[in-house]
This record gives C-alpha cells, structure tokens and sequence, in this order.
C-alpha cells in the first residue's frame, strides 16, 4: 500500500465531486417521465440511458476505489461491457423519482469511498474499464469528468460554460492528451481565447474557441463557436470516435 500522493488536491476533488453531484441532482429534480424520455447528446441514449449510466458509474468506480483502499482486486464493470450496457438499458426506462433515488443513493455509497480513499493509504494503481491502469488518486477526478459531460449531455441548460473555471481547464487538459494518444488523430493547432495552446500531430488545421466551446468539441462533435482558421463550423477536421 502506498500514499494516494497530493493529498491537497485529492481532497479537493473529493469536494467538488459533492458539488457536482448536487448541481446534477437539482436539475434532476425539474424531470418529469416525458423529460427523461428526451434525446441527449450520447448517440442513442435517452437522458434515462444518460442518468442510469450515472448511477451505474458511480458503483464502478466505487469497486475500484474500494480495490484501491484494500487492495482486494475487482472488474470495475463485473460482466464485462455487455453486463454493462445491459444494466444502462434496464434502468433507463425508469420513472423520475426512481432515478433521482438511484443516483443519491450511489453518489453517497461513492463518497464514502472516497473519503475512505482520502484518509488513508492505497494501492498505486488500479485497472479500469478496458484495461486502463488508473492512478487511484485520479478516481475522483473520473468521476467529476462524468458528472460535468453527462450534466451537459441532458440538454437542459447546463453547459461547460457553468463548470468552474479551473475545473474546465482540467478537463481540456485531458481531452487534449486522449486526442493526442489517438492514432487517427488530425494534425491540429488548437487555441483559445482564454490564451491556451496545444499542437497535436503535424498541426496541419488551426482551432480556435473559447475553452468550453472547445471541450464540447472535442468531447461531442459539437462545433457551435469553434472556428478553423477563418472558416467557421465547415472547415472543422473530423475526430476520432471514442476519445
């Protein structure tokens, strides 16, 4: 067993997962069962799909974190995908108070977890979904990067524009690093306004946005404010799938 290491910003993420969790719950709050039935942003899911992979997100990385703290190992999704996917499909279809429930009472098995995980000692390392060694310091921020992307994904007001600032950094950071560790990624100089600059591959395309622009891009496809070069939307390079 080893030291989770920053224990200053393992706390800190620890805090602002309750604060995610509770702006996501609130906006939960205002749906009714035709709510729920909506589209969101996820090719094929329900905002239902959105909110029981949620839940469901919230139990596996409470596994991992619990693999973490007593270094008893465990499938983050035990099934496998299809397992998975399965209990995304049956919750889906829920009604309005059975979803909200289901996503309090798994947001508060995880931060018991977490609190565990800040307290004391951990493994280095666990294994993620698709056999991803994860830092077990880095499980808190997984889940802020759930609640923030699957919180805009519902279409329903909220939007990366409302993620705290440093936090929205954090998240472009790391969109940027899966882009650039993907093999089929195009050649890109991305900027923002805020006066951030990434080159991925040969640069071949300048981006340009505002930060949260630039992560709804990078995350969902979307290209609403984000330019390439001078030609807006249509000059926009395609990215890679699952990123």
């Amino acid at each position: 067993m080893t030291t989770t290491g920053d224990r200053s910003g393992l706390e800190a993420d620890v805090a602002d997962v309750q604060v995610l969790t509770q702006s996501l719950l609130e906006t939960v709050e205002g749906f009714d069962a035709d709510d729920l039935g909506e589209a969101s942003l996820c090719d094929g899911w329900t905002r239902g799909h959105v909110l029981a992979h949620v839940a469901r997100n919230a139990d596996a990385l409470g596994r991992l974190t619990r693999w973490a703290t007593t270094g008893e190992e465990v499938d983050m999704y035990p099934g496998g995908p299809q397992a998975r996917d399965r209990e995304i499909e049956d919750g889906a279809g829920r009604g309005p108070a059975e979803q909200l429930e289901d996503l309090r009472e798994s947001a508060a098995r995880l931060q018991q977890g977490f609190e565990q995980l800040v307290g004391g000692e951990a493994v280095g390392t666990v294994i993620a979904r698709g056999g991803t060694q994860v830092p077990s310091g880095r499980l808190p921020f997984m889940r802020l990067r759930e609640l923030a992307f699957h919180h805009v994904d519902l279409r329903a007001g909220y939007t990366f524009e409302d993620v705290p600032a440093p936090l929205l950094e954090r998240f472009l950071r790391d969109a940027v690093r899966r882009l650039e560790h993907a093999p089929d990624a195009p050649g890109l100089v991305l900027r923002t306004d805020e006066g951030d600059e990434w080159t991925v591959g040969d640069g071949a395309t300048e981006v340009s946005a505002p930060r949260a622009g630039l992560l709804l891009w990078l995350a969902r496809r979307m290209p609403d404010g984000v330019a390439a070069g001078t030609a807006p939307h249509g000059g926009l390079p395609d990215l890679p799938r699952g990123n």
